[in-house]
């Protein structure tokens, strides 16, 4: 016996339904600045303390006042970050 005389539906039109719609992407939030924000400034300040080590390493001088300074945008970062989780978790209920 042929498969399409022993399929259930022979004779009959077989349709797919039709797919669902993507899920529509969530509007952007005016709070992803701010986690923006804060994974720029963290990576900077990150950047800047590999510079402060590889500073002695590739010349005779010591770091600049500048690179420390800048250093210090790592862990305003971090915070940014938390606050960023801590307001977006509560925002969500």
């Amino acid at each position: 016996m042929p498969i399409t005389q022993a399929h259930q539906f022979y004779g009959l039109r077989v349709t797919n339904p039709p797919a669902p719609p993507p899920p529509s992407p969530s509007p952007r939030r005016g709070g992803d600045r701010l986690l923006y924000l804060a994974l720029g400034l963290f990576a900077i300040g990150l950047l800047a303390i590999v510079a402060i080590f590889l500073t002695p390493i590739l010349s005779d001088s010591s770091p600049g006042l500048w690179l420390y300074l800048t250093a210090m945008l790592a862990p305003l970062g971090f915070l940014i970050g938390i606050g960023y989780a801590l307001w977006s978790g509560r925002r969500s209920r």
